[in-house]
């Protein structure tokens, strides 16, 4: 699949999506960061390529010449990638899906609504536009309404509520490692056993081997929540 993740507004978690949720359910597909000042994929382990939204055609070269790539649109960027967009007729067509993550804040969701509008000008059906829930407390239903009585009434894009990532610490703290889920997942190490088998070791190896024991029953459960958010996200 081709996926670019895109919102007009930032701190939606659009990287963290391409990183945690999309590439490794994709068999490590390649991440292009459309990106100028912002953290990319690469600030949390994964394999990026970079670029600028206003080299949008060099971009869509790479694009058609790949069957699996995810394009990480920066808010920094997103305007100028979207003229690219514009002036290369039917260039959305090549894209399979329009992710569009979104947190629950009343300017977030209304600038998804302009980033759906936007989109919906260029020509994008509804059902390649689908919108992916991120840092969802408790309820979709209750935390987007203003969202989702917009996709009801303009039809517009997919929304289907269990395409949701709940908030976890999880994301926070892999990020100041630099690390992916699906890294910490496959590490090898057994912590527990060396938590148990060398109690003389260093009070602060022991501390670095109790903290990534923890992440990794942390991220055991956000994987699940992942799996079902990604199952949702393309029915």
């Amino acid at each position: 699949m081709r996926i670019t993740v895109m919102n007009y507004t930032g701190t939606v978690g659009k990287t963290t999506v391409a990183t945690h949720l999309l590439s490794p359910r994709m068999c490590g597909a390649p991440i292009i960061a459309v990106e100028s000042i912002n953290e990319t994929a690469a600030g949390m382990g994964a394999s990026v390529v970079q670029m600028k939204g206003d080299k949008f055609k060099e971009l869509f070269q790479r694009m058609v010449t790949t069957d699996d790539l995810i394009v990480d649109v920066g808010a920094s960027n997103i305007e100028d990638f979207l003229e690219g967009m514009s002036k290369v007729d039917d260039s959305h067509a090549e894209f399979d899906f329009f992710i569009v993550p979104v947190t629950n804040g009343t300017k977030e969701q209304r600038e998804t609504i302009s980033m759906i509008n936007t989109l919906a000008a260029l020509g994008v059906p509804a059902e390649k536009i689908r919108l992916l829930f991120n840092r969802v407390k408790s309820s979709v239903e209750e935390e987007y309404q203003i969202l989702l009585n917009y996709v009801g009434k303009s039809n517009n894009a997919t929304a289907n509520t269990e395409a949701a990532i709940y908030e976890n610490e999880l994301f926070d703290l892999l990020a100041v490692k630099k690390l992916s889920i699906e890294k910490l997942l496959n590490d090898p190490k057994d912590y527990k056993v060396l938590l148990r088998e060398k109690k003389d070791a260093d009070p602060k190896q022991r501390a670095v081997w109790a903290e990534m024991f923890t992440l990794k029953l942390l991220a055991k459960g956000v994987n699940r929540n992942l799996d079902s958010a990604y199952a949702a996200l393309f029915m």
